[in-house]
């Protein structure tokens, strides 16, 4: 059994194995290059360092201490993000702090072989295989050799069989811990390890001392922080955001006091430990041995190759897409998205460019940085929209770097918008984004256009339009086929809503049956959390419509609240279901909308079917995190959503408390009402940390918005900050 494992592993992942480990190898010589040039930390404190380098570095925003004692200032100057390598010892500014275009070209092949996701799963059974091979190497290594107290006699037989045990026995251990190191760092990157919350605090209000003289500063040795985030200016209410090595916490820039901390959990020391086994930063030397250890790697393929005999070395792997960096590019192609959708759509264009002769880079919308777009003679901006009109998850802060900009970009800009015509706020976001690049001077290639649901057709029109503007000819390859259809059985129903004439129900679907290659590959329809997206086809039309879902698939169901609309093709379809009818669904991921694993209390806020997701929140809650739930109906008797299940969960502990808001009632209320009656609580949870979730229509949505800024006004909190620290959140339709 051990000899079959160890020949079909190695066979299988030999190439893989052999590129990972090289560009391993080639990477651990960064940081003993740091090393060697590194200088030593001075006996000075985190508040001293922080003084010296706000006088000096323009736009401070942050100061990074790598565990091998390199000082990086970030800062914002001109509309441009920079880093600096810093001289700790006096706060002289020394180089740009970049990585070279060769070592994020290694670093993206080690880790996910330019495929993204998709890559780093690779990556991991990678690892898997490389410890599956070690371990059976060593006990094959031993059997051959007569025993485990000869492991280290000499081998005997054919040259390739005698270098192929000696490099195994030479490179086993340290392949062994850079597999399991692996391993754990791919775990943290997906989510899988638990996390530390981050503290709740109650900022003052009095002007920002020096950071010398802060208590919480000045008792902190430099060679203990890690990362210090200064206050953004003219924010009233911001603070310092401390990370050491025992901890994270934040520090009151009005009183220099720590106004509160969170320890380090295991979790986070065993990655710091992996990171440093795995990557040598502050290790230099075990880095350099690691990788002497990785080049055995391809050696230990072509002799362990060479043993099978008959066979020949797998062929060459396909050509993989390069990125390419900012400065190097003619075309900088932008990407504002929320769900994800929109990258795909730029990675049509980028290939249509690429092809055309053109040098793409592209990156999200946040990323905006046009001191770097030294070559660029075109900026496009592919922009979806979130929400009313707000910026979707990859564009957190472009308007703001817009509206900053001393000097327009030379190079020309064009904008794409991508929403759906349904909503009031269509493209919404994409106007902005026009509009605030139009007043900060910067000159525009051409009219805008948008793109309606996903539309491919409205899509190559505006392509075929860029074609003629540059004067090249633009072939734009067919869609790559997403994930197939599959039919959902309806197994349950709940209706409601037909007393105040909004018939409702919560439909409940059994989930098809996955094989195990799809569960261990992650493929076929799942898995799902609650608030990920069920893409409902209606019969006669190819667009889909998502419905939020209120379970996961740890729940055995996909369950989903409908609302029939007039006139509403797929909402009529999906009221008309009975038991035993089928519907064609895709899932499509939200990751933006997700409960999240830490124990921050929760703050969910819902009417009508919004209820969906926070149900399905509550539903998982096992572990009793705290859970606060404010829900608004038409009334108890019609459409009270969850109802008895509400009433269940709050004695299970899953729901702390339920506050419920009926418009059609004599005591007329809505949950802004409940949220406004309950201003004390609702702001101390904000102080200790909790999260806003908010599902539902755009006019509750709004009138939850204005209630939450005069409850948090009081406590120097702002939901633009929530929103930018990921603790306020919306899914409204």
């Amino acid at each position: 059994m051990i000899r079959p494992l160890h020949r079909w592993a190695g066979l299988g992942a030999a190439l893989i194995l052999s590129v990972t480990a090289l560009s391993g190898a080639a990477l651990s010589l960064y940081p003993a290059a740091g090393a060697l040039s590194a200088v030593p930390l001075p006996d000075i404190s985190a508040g001293q360092l922080a003084a010296t380098l706000q006088d000096s570095v323009p736009g401070l925003e942050e100061i990074r201490v790598s565990a091998a004692g390199g000082i990086t200032a970030y800062a914002f100057q001109d509309g441009a993000a920079l880093r600096w390598t810093v001289d700790g010892a006096t706060g002289e500014i020394l180089a740009p702090a970049e990585r070279s275009a060769l070592q994020l070209w290694l670093t993206n092949l080690h880790r996910s072989l330019f495929l993204g996701d998709a890559g780093r799963l690779v990556v991991v059974a990678a690892s898997l295989a490389m410890l599956a091979l070690t371990l059976s190497g060593l006990a094959l290594t031993a059997r051959r050799l007569g025993g485990w107290s000869r492991l280290l006699a000499p081998a005997r037989g054919p040259l390739s069989r005698r270098l192929h045990l000696d490099l195994a026995r030479l490179g086993g251990a340290a392949l062994a811990l850079s597999a399991l190191t692996g391993i754990w760092l791919a775990a943290g990157t997906f989510g899988l390890l638990p996390e530390t919350g981050m503290p709740g605090f109650v900022a003052g209000g009095a002007p920002a001392m020096s950071p010398a003289a802060m208590t919480a500063l000045g008792d902190l040795p430099l060679a203990d922080l890690r990362q210090l985030t200064f206050p953004r200016p003219g924010s009233a209410g911001d603070v310092f955001t401390l990370r050491t090595v025992a901890g994270t916490g934040y520090v009151d820039p009005a009183s220099g006091q720590m106004l509160a901390w969170t320890a380090r959990g295991w979790a986070d020391r065993l990655g710091d430990l992996a990171m440093m086994l795995h990557t040598g930063r502050g290790a230099a030397v075990l880095g350099l041995l690691l990788g002497l250890a990785a080049l055995t790697v391809p050696a230990l393929g072509l002799t362990g190759l060479a043993q099978q005999a008959g066979r020949r070395p797998a062929g060459a792997a396909g050509r993989r897409v390069r990125a390419v960096a900012p400065e190097a590019a003619d075309t900088i192609l932008l990407v504002g998205s929320e769900g994800g959708t929109t990258w795909g759509f730029a990675e049509r264009l980028r290939a249509a460019l690429t092809r055309a002769g053109s040098s793409v880079h592209v990156g999200p919308m946040s990323g905006f940085a046009p001191g770097r777009y030294v070559r660029a003679q075109r900026v496009l901006i592919l922009a979806a929209t979130s929400g009313d009109g707000d910026a979707p998850g990859s564009a957190q802060g472009f308007l703001d770097r817009v509206c900053a900009l001393g000097k327009a970009p030379a190079a020309p800009f064009a904008v794409l918008g991508f929403g759906d015509s349904a909503f009031p706020a269509f493209c919404g976001y994409a106007e902005k984004v026009r509009a605030a690049a139009r007043a900060a001077g910067w000159a525009e290639l051409m009219a805008p256009a948008r793109v309606d649901r996903q539309s491919p057709q409205d899509f190559a029109r505006w392509v075929r339009a860029l074609a003629d503007r540059l004067g090249i000819a633009l072939d734009l390859l067919p869609a790559s086929a997403g994930p197939e259809p599959v039919r959902l059985r309806l197994v349950s129903r709940r209706d409601y809503g037909a007393e105040v004439q909004a018939p409702t129900a919560i439909l409940r679907f059994a989930l098809p049956r996955r094989s195990l290659w799809q569960r261990l590959a992650g493929g076929g329809f799942g898995p799902f959390l609650a608030g990920d997206l069920l893409a409902v086809l209606p019969e006669g039309d190819s667009r889909p419509r998502y419905y939020s879902l209120a379970s996961g698939s740890s729940d055995g169901f996909a369950e989903i609240c409908v609302r029939k609309h007039p006139g509403g093709l797929c909402s009529g379809q999906l009221m008309d279901l009975e038991l035993g009818d089928s519907v064609a669904a895709v899932l499509r991921p939200n990751p933006a909308f997700h409960a999240g694993k830490d124990e921050a209390p929760l703050i969910l806020i819902g009417a009508g079917t919004g209820i969906g997701p926070l149900a399905g929140f509550a539903r998982g809650n096992r572990a009793r995190r705290p859970l606060h739930l404010y829900f608004g109906a038409r009334a108890p008797e019609s459409d009270l959503l969850f109802g008895e299940d509400l009433v269940q969960w709050q004695k299970d502990g899953r729901l702390a408390t339920v506050a419920t808001a009926f418009s059609r009632t004599a005591d007329r209320a809505y949950v802004q009402d409940l949220l406004r009656r309950d201003a004390d609580r609702v702001a101390a949870l904000v102080s200790q940390g909790a999260r806003i979730m908010v599902c539902g229509g755009r006019d509750m949505a709004r009138g939850v918005a204005e209630a939450l800024e005069d409850i948090l006004d009081p406590v120097g909190a702002t939901l633009v900050r929530l929103k930018a620290e990921g603790r306020y959140v919306e899914d409204v339709y």
